[in-house]
């Protein structure tokens, strides 16, 4: 796909509502940008079926070994793909190899702007290769404007390679020209400054990302009830939160909390099941390892 043009994409449209921005009082300035920011949330909203379509196909190949969740993009829909991919270890203690971010120009990128990284489809294509993917994995495609070639030739190479693939862009016009899985599509119209997709684009594609990774660790076991019941308790405001999730579900003292998840080794849904059931470690362990690691399924 092409777009010689992009002055058409809707993207790249000037917002009739920010036209005077640069004559506005400064608080005036902040409220255009948050009522533009409002406009984001419907159009996310009205994206959840293939939202939820693609968090099934996700929830599919994570329960597979090997299978994985790649987030693709470049400039900052790069950056925020490996932004969610990098707090899914702490927070749901998933190999690091399970979900990652890739982006345009390699880890330079992440923390600079390299002109130029994101024009070339072959780069894409090389660094899907060098990721080994396959048939197991989901590669996402995050591109707000529909056509970035180094997003496009990631794409298409995991296509090739039979992954299932999602397109996430923010644009009516642009769609790939080969096949993919999930297109998701929030609309957020045009930019408070044209063509600074930054800004609701960015807030659209982040919104998605966390829907996409937190409702698949939901359906992957690693919530009860709304706790994070599967974090890792490797530093002290991760083992406070450890605590006080063991407290709030069995309703023990923050002391024995305490021993309960030493006896735990670290981990809060063992105890958790230990305290409910009357189990030792070993046997906590075993039920949860039987039923998927859920503790809703165990504790019924």
């Amino acid at each position: 796909m092409e777009i010689k043009d992009r002055s058409k994409l809707l993207t790249e449209q000037r917002n009739p509502r920010t036209i005077t921005i640069d004559s506005k009082s400064t608080l005036e300035v902040i409220d255009i940008i948050n009522a533009e920011d409002a406009r984001v949330f419907s159009a996310v909203h009205k994206e959840r079926q293939s939202i939820a379509k693609a968090v099934d196909l996700i929830v599919d190949a994570i329960s597979k070994e090997g299978g994985r969740l790649i987030y693709v993009g470049a400039g900052t829909s790069g950056r925020l793909g490996i932004l969610d991919a990098s707090e899914c270890p702490p927070t749901f203690s998933t190999d690091p190899n399970m979900v990652i971010g890739i982006i345009a120009g390699g880890e330079r990128a992440v923390f600079q702007s390299i002109e130029g990284a994101e024009d070339f489809p072959e780069n894409g294509a090389k660094d899907i290769q060098q990721k080994e993917v396959t048939h197991r994995d989901v590669v996402v495609g995050i591109t707000t404007g529909g056509t970035t070639p180094y997003v496009m030739g990631a794409l298409f190479e995991a296509k090739k390679r039979n992954a299932k693939t999602v397109f996430l862009c923010c644009n009516l016009e642009t769609t790939p020209t080969f096949e993919v899985d999930v297109i998701i599509r929030p609309i957020v119209g045009p930019e408070v400054i044209t063509g600074s997709t930054r800004m609701k684009a960015g807030t659209a594609t982040k919104l998605i990302l966390n829907m996409l990774s937190t409702a698949t660790m939901i359906k992957s076991g690693k919530v009860y009830e709304n706790l994070m019941v599967d974090l890792k308790a490797i530093n002290v405001k991760l083992t406070d939160r450890a605590e006080r999730i063991i407290m709030a579900v069995t309703g023990i003292s923050r002391e024995d909390a305490k021993k309960l998840l030493t006896a735990a080794y670290g981990n809060a849904k063992v105890a958790i099941v230990m305290q409910k059931l009357g189990l030792e470690y070993a046997e906590a362990k075993k039920r949860l390892d039987a039923n998927g690691g859920f503790v809703r399924k165990v504790l019924q």
